[in-house]
């Protein structure tokens, strides 16, 4: 069984690489001035991602037999060395170091996909409430046919993460976010009482249901085909209209839930056709951005406090310093 020994994110110039990785991309053989080379992409739990360069010599064919070994989506072992190019640290494998492809059961798949960070059990005895607290049998029926009446949907949603990179990507993660926005809108309830609970809540609840057809899980989390063409937010829309349509929802319920859905990133640039027009909307918005920011800021926090003992670290996504101290 090959562990992984240490994280992308812990890599610097000059260290011996003996370690496994999971292949994001795979790029063909080209020539260079010694003989033939192919380059990697590889990641791991981290989200993040590093360049590996197999420089092979004059024999092309060899080079090659070397390469089609490797797949997309491999667990590989790496014997390299790190070094900086033009400013970004890649793994250069110089033979007789090498690229070793791994079989499943060589290795964990929590070296790559993270385990949950909350117990999955609780988390949907938790969820399963909400569903059961909703008084709109109109809007209860729609939860309830996509959730609770289809067991293999609700197991997908329940251990799916919700991002490849940038909040809650591990086992777990959407419905551990999911609870997070419902418990902010739960706020926002007793705040401004005069929205609609049951609306909100299950605003709160579809709001990422697309996440489950845009990603999968592979070796790594990665994005579907149709992820990577239509979105979550356009996947989630189409999975709760057809459900809907199967129900004859009542067209004002239809109109806001799929309203909450596509504008729950707030503004156009983001992704959101539609900005939200809606109390409920809004709340449901704001809930989904502090769910994720503070996420991203407690886990930039902690790598940051293992990679240096100063004060600040800059971070390239929340594009500022981040106090450490």
């Amino acid at each position: 069984m090959y562990t992984k020994k240490q994280p992308i994110s812990g890599l610097i110039e000059g260290d011996r690489v003996e370690d496994i990785f999971v292949v994001k991309i795979k790029k063909a053989v080209i020539p260079y001035a010694r003989g033939y080379r192919f380059n990697l992409i590889l990641s791991d739990s981290s989200g993040m991602s590093i360049q590996c360069t197999y420089w092979g010599e004059s024999d092309q064919e060899l080079v090659r037999r070397v390469a089609e070994t490797i797949k997309p989506d491999s667990v590989v072992f790496i014997r390299g060395t790190v070094q900086d190019f033009n400013g970004k640290l890649m793994i250069s494998v110089n033979p007789p170091d090498s690229i070793i492809p791994l079989k499943e059961g060589d290795y964990s798949r929590d070296d790559f996909v993270s385990p949950p960070r909350r117990n999955i059990e609780e988390m949907s005895a938790e969820f399963v409430k909400y569903i059961e607290g909703v008084k709109n049998p109109q809007i209860k029926a729609v939860l309830e046919r996509m959730f609770l009446e289809d067991s293999a949907f609700m197991e997908k949603f329940r251990t799916h993460p919700a991002a490849i990179e940038i909040h809650h990507n591990w086992r777990g993660g959407l419905l551990q976010h999911t609870l997070e926005v419902l418990r902010y809108c739960d706020i926002s309830k007793e705040l401004f009482p005069q929205m609609d609970s049951d609306l909100l809540t299950a605003g709160a609840i579809l709001h990422d249901i697309g996440k489950t057809d845009e990603l999968e899980v592979t070796s790594r989390i990665k994005a579907t085909e149709k992820g990577q063409l239509k979105s979550h937010i356009s996947l989630g829309y189409a999975r709760v209209l057809k459900v809907m349509d199967k129900l004859n929802t009542p067209e004002g319920i239809r109109n806001k839930l799929l309203h909450i859905i596509l504008s729950h990133h707030g503004n156009l640039e983001y992704g959101s056709p539609k900005e939200p027009m809606f109390p409920e909307a809004v709340a449901v918005y704001f809930a989904d951005e502090l769910s994720s920011k503070l996420t991203q800021f407690i886990d930039f926090q902690e790598f940051a406090k293992k990679a240096t003992e100063d004060s600040f670290m800059y971070s390239n996504r929340l594009g500022r310093n981040v106090y450490l101290k």
